[in-house]
């Protein structure tokens, strides 16, 4: 299997609540694109640092006016990930930026549909137990 890297980046989305009279700054990072690079790991890594340096998140560039840039501030992590804090009009975000190798993948799985029969015994039957918790395995 040939490496196949990517250059994910996540985005800081706040949303403000208001609880018993006061705001709530509600945080939660989130993926918000997976750009495939092809080649490799160091080309990955240089892409990852255009995408810290020149990404704009959709927060700060619905209300951008052309030609104007955020103030930006970008740090490198020692494991190699970008933590980038942008400020536009009294608006701030952070995005996240990583170069990451595709280790693993599967499909989605749907089970077959079920018939009357099955449907009936199942509103009638106690609940399936559920899945055991993945645990890590004794070596």
């Amino acid at each position: 299997m040939t490496d196949q890297w990517y250059v994910l980046i996540e985005e800081d989305t706040r949303v403000t609540r208001q609880a018993d009279g006061v705001d709530l700054k509600l945080h939660r990072w989130s993926l918000v694109a997976s750009h495939p690079v092809s080649g490799t790991q160091a080309q990955a890594l240089a892409v990852a640092e255009d995408a810290a340096l020149h990404y704009m998140p959709a927060v700060l560039a619905r209300h951008a006016r052309p030609g104007e840039t955020p103030a930006r501030s970008a740090y490198l992590t020692s494991d190699g990930a970008w933590l980038v804090l942008l400020e536009q009009h009294h608006r701030e975000c952070h995005i996240r930026v990583t170069a990451a190798r595709l280790i693993h993948t599967r499909e989605e799985k749907q089970a077959p549909p079920r018939t009357l029969k099955e449907k009936v015994r199942h509103a009638l039957d106690a609940p399936e137990p559920s899945a055991a918790p993945w645990a890590p395995k004794s070596w």
